[in-house]
């Protein structure tokens, strides 16, 4: 009887979600025979460019303790490290809405969740820009961290699942090509967001409120083309000359592992625990790379070549997306890791020595080269799952796993924010105040490094016993 409510109350949300709007149901966008599957990177593009926005945030940061103060900062304005917050919170809710709502988008499709994710991420500008005229942080708490954190969830996994169906000869390139967008939307919002608050700017005015509007108004409408242009394969369709391997590599499964069986695995963990240690080694420099290259080269480099370094820093971020995952498809997503954690250490270290000898093309490069491998993380991470669990709830888990995504969305901000404020408290010098804070994310890699190597096959005792495909038997494997 349980059950059977169960797949009642299943059927009835699937009912009111096609009465509301039919066109974003997932039946209305399974392709055509000889649809052409290059066709669908771009729509996931679309909306990958958009959210990829949260990279430059960290070029209002200054401005915004100024909205007050216009030239410097008032005794009301706010300070950076209650700024830093929003992009912390963000990606808190990047990763909880991701693992809430990752079986509702593996389920209801991608035009769904691509139209959910414009929604919400337009109105988390909307809602953004009225804290900035009232000046109140909560509501910019509440609009870009909690409304667009979570279009940023949504958005962020809506394409990757169906592009893994796509290219199941290249599942790391799919999946680079799926979020390599994600880490070129800097590339574009970071000069930008710059060129709008210039024009926007007045003897009393920052700028930032009606950039605000502006980009929410006009990241909607791309992506509302993302969701117009998805498609997804037929069921059993394999590209032309597909043959899978007849014997699978160590790591690489042909079964399947239902998404709440994943998550008992020590492989999820371990698999959470690397993407957390790349990640909050990265995310920290990114989120502030403005601010920070500014203030650990004072009269060296300016604002504007700061927003430079933003959007450079996207190329790689973006570049090393599909790069990365694509060479992972040739030496494995296991050995991609131990590239990054072995590489990654090394050029931590020396992101010190290069501030202190005044090296900026040095420390440039070190943040290029980071960069590339953490976006190289995220890309390779769900072909990684789909190794390791199987491809049927490849985006389910994926969800899950960006919680980790969460956890270093606080732990990298909160690093370099709060130990950089309490080195200037004592004395040291801007330039300097970062220093201990690389040491830390070297570290964190050597921990990765550690549970990456610790990874195995997912025993077989998890594997789904057949192809469950009624409500009946996905409630049953959910119990």
């Amino acid at each position: 009887m349980e059950k059977e409510e169960k797949v009642a109350r299943l059927d009835s949300a699937e009912q009111f979600s096609k009465s509301i709007i039919p066109i974003l149901d997932r039946s209305r966008t399974v392709a055509k025979p000889g649809f052409n599957r290059w066709l669908v990177p771009p729509a996931a593009l679309c909306v990958h460019l958009c959210i990829g926005q949260a990279y430059a945030f960290s070029v209002f940061n200054l401005p915004m303790t100024k909205l007050q103060g216009i030239n410097e900062s008032a005794a009301g304005d706010w300070k950076l490290t209650e700024l830093g917050w929003i992009f912390s919170i963000a990606m808190v809710f990047l990763g909880l809405s991701a693992a809430i709502f990752g079986r509702w988008v593996e389920e209801g499709g991608p035009r769904k969740a691509m139209f959910t994710a414009g929604v919400l991420w337009a109105s988390g500008f909307f809602v953004s820009a009225l804290g900035v005229k009232f000046h109140n942080i909560w509501l910019i708490y509440f609009g870009y961290g909690f409304l667009g954190g979570c279009a940023l969830g949504i958005g962020y996994i809506s394409p990757v699942s169906t592009l893994i169906k796509w290219f199941p000869d290249r599942p790391g390139m799919a999946t680079g090509m799926a979020i390599m967008g994600f880490g070129g939307g800097a590339m574009i919002a970071s000069p930008l967001s710059v060129w709008l608050m210039a024009k926007f700017a007045t003897a009393t005015d920052v700028g930032v409120l009606n950039t605000f509007i502006t980009l929410g108004c006009v990241y909607f409408l791309f992506m509302m083309v993302g969701a117009t242009l998805v498609r997804v394969p037929a069921k059993d369709w394999k590209p032309d000359g597909y043959v899978a391997p007849a014997q699978p590599k160590k790591l690489i499964t042909t079964n399947s592992v239902h998404v709440y069986d994943a998550i008992k695995t020590p492989q999820f963990w371990l698999v959470w625990i690397v993407l957390c240690a790349n990640t909050t080694a990265g995310i920290g420099v990114l989120g502030q790379a403005s601010a920070m290259s500014q203030e650990m080269f004072p009269g060296v480099i300016t604002p504007v070549a700061a927003a430079g370094l933003v959007g450079l820093m996207s190329i790689f971020n973006m570049g090393g997306r599909f790069c990365w995952a694509t060479v992972s498809d040739f030496i494995g997503r296991k050995n991609t890791y131990f590239t990054f954690f072995i590489l990654g250490i090394c050029l931590y270290i020396t992101v010190p020595f290069a501030a202190g000898i005044g090296n900026v093309p040095l420390f440039v490069f070190c943040f290029l080269i980071i960069v590339s491998m953490y976006g190289g993380g995220f890309s390779t991470v769900p072909a990684y799952l789909k190794d390791l669990f199987g491809v049927r709830y490849v985006g389910a888990i994926h969800g899950f796993v960006l919680t980790a995504w969460s956890a270093a969305g606080i732990f990298g901000p909160v690093l370099i924010n709060y130990i950089r404020e309490y080195n200037i408290n004592h004395g040291i010098a801007q330039a300097q105040a970062y220093n201990v804070t690389m040491y830390i994310m070297a570290g964190l890699l050597g921990l990765g490094f550690v549970c990456n190597l610790l990874i195995k096959a997912v025993d077989k005792r998890h594997h789904l016993k057949a192809e469950a495909t009624s409500g009946a038997e996905l409630a049953a494997a959910a119990e």
